[in-house]
């Protein structure tokens, strides 16, 4: 066991790979000592993460209603009923920006920012939140941020916009969206293994050795964590071995019984449901070890086209939003599931008193409320209780209220995560309900 001196964060290290810890009642994790008389130790951060989907919702099932345990949710959001004391449901919020230029591209490619977007094929928006909080918190972590997809990037050009903007959530700079990892095993070396050894190589095999000799240094509840944590690993590990295997992108399939060209390398889960959900581990995973604390996971494009055969639906997802069937409906509770899946994880994890989700700000969001390209009350959810900073189980309905931009609700969560900012995008207020 190793601890580094700057950060006082706990690792185990083998050939090639560094793996983190996650947190411990009994070490001096995460930059505080540990508490005695069987007291926690140090507090746990505050993490981000934002999940997306495009083209909206089935246009009658997003909606809530009432407090609490009595909160009512839509069919849409129905995979999140057991999260309801937990949730924000906030209504009303648009970006000013998004409803300029085109759809799609203009009213994705400023959503975490609220900037103006250039058009005539240029790339200009703004630096998102998310990248926000990794500039500033990043240098704490092993990976500043993850920026997660399981869509590729479109290149094309949209009614004078580039489709760079629906491709992508999070932006380094106005310029430079973030360099999307649509790969899971990749995203997994980024948070394990150490540069110039990533590859097939097991990463949980490299540190068992050292994983055993530092098990008998814990307490009983810390090694029935560590024991959990391994197992995850080595279950994540083994999924992108074989979701590797299945070929290349999802959604493709050969017109020929025999392709006439060799396999494509390894690489994107051919397996859409699989993929998605890997992607979702390695988010919990970069938490649950503090690898990170800020991560975008988009699902899919906005414009997508994406198809979703496991759910027996054979229209592509654009085509789909504008029919507002059961169809469309059963492809968001799928989304929304996903969603679901991280924050029962994250809610599993215990972190002294509370537990990962607790820990956490967990948002889900689309560009539009609907596939009819209303973008003038955004699709809003926030899992989670940033460190205590959130009650959930309400309702926040700004659509009368004369401040309802998306970047007030940004600055709230800027503050609830140590950065405190004058503005950000086009808002100087804050939502102080949040």
């Amino acid at each position: 066991m190793k601890t580094d001196p700057f950060s006082r964060r706990t690792f185990l290290r083998g050939v090639g790979v560094t793996m983190a810890l996650p947190w411990m009642e009994s070490l001096p994790v995460w930059g505080a000592p540990a508490a005695g008389d069987g007291q926690p130790g140090s507090q746990a951060p505050i993490r981000l993460a934002v999940l997306f989907s495009g083209n909206g919702f089935h246009s009658k099932e997003w909606w809530a209603k009432g407090e609490g345990r009595q909160m009512e949710l839509g069919q849409v959001l129905a995979p999140l009923t057991d999260f309801r004391e937990k949730l924000l449901f906030i209504r009303g919020l648009y970006n000013a920006e998004a409803l300029k230029g085109n759809i799609h591209s203009s009213q994705t490619g400023n959503l975490l920012s609220g900037a103006p977007l250039a058009s005539g094929g240029e790339i200009r928006s703004g630096t998102s939140i998310d990248q926000v909080v990794a500039q500033r918190h990043g240098q704490a972590t092993r990976v500043p941020s993850l920026v997660l997809g399981c869509e590729t990037s479109n290149p094309g050009i949209h009614k004078n916009y580039s489709m760079l903007y629906s491709s992508h959530i999070s932006w380094s700079s106005p310029t430079a969206p973030t360099p999307l990892e649509l790969y899971p095993a990749l995203a997994f070396d980024r948070l394990f293994k150490d540069e110039g050894q990533r590859g097939d190589k097991s990463g949980l095999d490299a540190v068992l050795a050292e994983a055993n000799r530092f098990r008998r240094s814990i307490g009983s509840t810390d090694q029935h964590k560590l024991d959990e944590y391994l197992d995850s690993v080595r279950e994540v590990e083994q999924r992108i071995d074989q979701a590797g295997k299945k070929g290349e992108l999802q959604g493709w399939r050969p017109t020929l019984d025999r392709p006439n060209l060799p396999r494509p390398a390894d690489g994107v889960p051919q397996d859409l449901a699989e993929h998605m959900r890997l992607m979702c581990d390695i988010l919990v995973l970069g938490f649950q070890t503090d690898t990170t604390r800020v991560c975008t996971l988009k699902l899919n494009n906005d414009h997508s086209y994406l198809l979703f055969r496991h759910l027996n639906v054979e229209v592509g997802h654009h085509e789909l939003s504008h029919r507002d069937n059961a169809d469309f409906l059963r492809v968001n509770q799928f989304f929304v599931e996903q969603v679901a899946y991280v924050a029962r994880k994250l809610d599993g994890i215990q972190e002294g008193e509370r537990t990962a989700l607790d820990n956490s700000m967990l948002m889900y969001c689309s560009s539009m409320l609907n596939g009819k390209h209303d973008a003038t009350k955004l699709p809003v959810v926030l899992l989670g209780g940033g460190g205590g900073q959130i009650r959930g189980r309400r309702i926040l309905d700004y659509l009368e209220k004369p401040n309802r931009k998306m970047c007030s609700l940004y600055l709230s969560m800027l503050d609830k995560c140590g950065v405190r900012l004058k503005e950000f995008g086009d808002s100087n207020e804050r939502l102080t309900e949040v």
